[in-house]
């Protein structure tokens, strides 16, 4: 029987986008009304267009009074942490079925921190009657949506670093992890940049803080143009080889450079990834991190409104997010049409 499911590109038609809420027993409780501020940012934005999915220990207290409360879908369950995008399923859509709602392992990016319960977050969604969809239990593979991008026609775009590190899955070969993707996503190819980090990034390099599968066979990635800083070498190397990758069709992908940001620093020296690619498409926006760096935070929003034409780009400041590592993309996961149970 011939395959109709596919993994949707992040612009296909969207219900609600999860967020899984900061508390203070997760590792922003030193932090929390600063990161919490945020969260409500990216919430307001993503209510006042579509439906937000909100899991947590108990309902957010900052949320009581939250101006657009119906568009709130609330699920109780222990957590973590925050990171939505690596946590949550990953959806397939089936042209002739319900979506398939595909719970990978979570294993805290190669057991570098505790995973136990967003772990099992998406056996409380999936219990929950929230969301539309069969059920499909991956959990003997490990991974996380910040680590593929997908352009909805057959094409996925991840990183060596990433899938290849150690404690995912590492009793299987790179041609054994590829074999996997493209039978579990009926893909056509699969890109692996094997170049690219950023510092301070405990992924492992994943794809959505470097490179974006955009519209129109465009990708918007990370551009490092200062010879004297420590990407530089290796953010060329992802360019060049972004270069040579082909479209489906053995056409080159169009290029969009976002610029990237001055480096930013925590309190012991550390340098904080920033980037501009870890933004978030909605229906009828595009949301991307600021960090109060106002000539880059305009140069980034001029490439998004060229790469997705037609939707709104509103930038939220995420210096919050980049202090646990971070970014806007990162706290978040959108769910295809379909999914929204009426």
């Amino acid at each position: 029987m011939e395959k109709t499911y596919y993994l949707p590109a992040e612009w296909h038609k969207q219900s609600y986008i999860q967020l899984t809420w900061p508390h203070n027993e997760t590792d922003w409780a030193y932090m929390l009304d600063e990161v919490e501020e945020c969260f409500l940012n990216i919430a307001r934005e993503i209510a006042s267009r579509q439906p937000l999915l909100v899991v947590a220990p108990n309902f957010p207290e900052k949320l009581k009074d939250f101006p657009f409360r119906r568009q709130i879908r609330f699920v109780q369950c222990p957590t973590n942490d925050t990171w939505a995008r690596d946590h949550a399923f990953i959806t397939l859509i089936d042209r002739h079925a319900d979506p398939l709602l595909l719970d990978f392992c979570f294993n805290g990016w190669g057991m570098k921190f505790a995973a136990n319960k967003d772990n099992l977050i998406n056996r409380h969604l999936s219990g929950s009657g929230i969301l539309n969809g069969d059920y499909t239990n991956c959990r003997n593979f490990v991974l996380e949506g910040g680590s593929i991008e997908s352009d909805g026609e057959g094409t996925l775009l991840t990183t060596s670093t990433c899938l290849l590190a150690p404690n995912r899955n590492d009793t299987m070969t790179r041609a054994d992890i590829e074999r996997y993707l493209i039978e579990k996503f009926n893909l056509r190819q699969v890109l692996w940049l094997d170049y690219g980090y950023l510092a301070g990034d405990d992924t492992d390099s994943h794809i959505d803080t470097l490179a974006r599968l955009c519209p129109d066979h465009t990708i918007a990635y990370v551009q490092c143009t200062d010879k004297n800083d420590e990407h530089y070498g290796a953010l060329l190397s992802m360019e060049n080889q972004l270069k040579t990758f082909r479209t489906l069709d053995g056409d080159p992908f169009h290029l969009l450079p976002l610029t990237m940001p001055d480096a930013i620093y925590d309190d012991d020296g550390q340098r904080l990834p920033a980037t501009y690619a870890n933004f978030l498409v909605m229906n009828e926006a595009v949301l991307y991190p600021t960090y109060n760096q106002p000539e880059n935070d305009t140069k980034a929003a001029k490439v998004l409104a060229e790469a997705f034409p037609g939707r709104e780009i509103v930038g939220i400041d995420c210096r919050a997010l980049i202090r646990q590592h971070g970014s806007l993309h990162c706290v978040t996961m959108q769910y295809p049409e379909s999914v929204i149970s009426l």
